[in-house]
């Protein structure tokens, strides 16, 4: 079997350690993007694992879908992760409890908006989800001023601040498997704080996980949970393809559904 990986950074630990334990009877090479489908030596992959999200690596997915590669996560799905006002929509029309999320076309926008709604917590972030994207929390029109010099031209979105304890739980799902990490917010004022680990989420919230995936149609995903001062889980962000940096078990996750959906096809 072959099996390809487009991803920024072939060597990350989880795409490594899956590679090494696949590759002792399978064939796992990396996918230039900008080489396209004929990178792959001129043999279409079984499956391919696309934790890339340029517009090349998604253009990539799809020629490798059209030849018949089974593709993690299919090229859609991870394009309904990077519109977050699309991601919102869907989760919320599924009944999934995410947070209500309102797009501006630029920050400027958000700023006339916000000026009606003074001491107002918000959460600003990029409309596109990417690395190193905007996320700040900001209590007043001041906030969002100081963002316009970096940000000012970009659309973003904005959610009312729920108050919570400043933990983001951190729910990883590989096929059916679910992984759960605890991380400080990068809104809490001591964002440094190291991170917690934790046997695994309470089981409705990881329900709600799994039904995530269902929902946006992923089988590698990160969904960010935090629990609000009422004590329920609100959704605030889903990710294709993300790190699973710290869980030994996910490589061998991952390493089994790469081949359990190899053989369904």
């Amino acid at each position: 079997m072959r099996v390809a990986l487009i991803a920024p950074d072939p060597g990350h630990p989880l795409l490594a350690a899956t590679a090494e334990l696949l590759a002792a009877e399978h064939t796992v090479l990396p996918l230039d993007p900008a080489a396209g489908a004929a990178g792959a030596g001129g043999a279409t992959p079984d499956v391919c694992l696309l934790k890339a999200r340029t517009p090349a690596a998604l253009e990539l997915a799809r020629e490798l879908e059209r030849r018949g590669c089974v593709v993690l996560n299919s090229a859609a799905a991870t394009e309904r992760c990077q519109d977050r006002i699309t991601m919102a929509e869907v989760a919320r029309a599924a009944g999934l409890p995410f947070a209500g999320t309102r797009a501006f076309a630029t920050l400027a926008d958000l700023v006339t908006w916000a000026a009606e709604r003074p001491d107002r917590p918000l959460v600003v972030k990029s409309r596109r989800s990417r690395k190193h994207d905007l996320v700040a929390r900001v209590d007043g029109s001041d906030g969002l001023r100081a963002l316009a010099p970096t940000w000012g031209q970009e659309p973003v979105v904005v959610q009312d601040f729920a108050p919570n304890n400043g933990w983001d739980h951190k729910l990883w799902v590989v096929g059916a498997q679910v992984f759960a990490g605890l991380r400080r917010s990068e809104l809490a004022p001591d964002a440094r704080e190291p991170a917690a680990t934790r046997d695994g989420p309470p089981p409705r919230w990881a329900e709600s996980a799994l039904r995530v995936g269902e929902v946006f149609g992923l089988e590698i995903y990160g969904v960010d949970v935090i629990e609000t001062v009422e004590g329920t889980p609100l959704i605030v962000d889903v990710n294709a393809f993300p790190g699973i940096r710290g869980q030994a078990g996910a490589p061998p996750a991952l390493a089994d559904l790469v081949l359990r959906r190899a053989r369904a096809t």
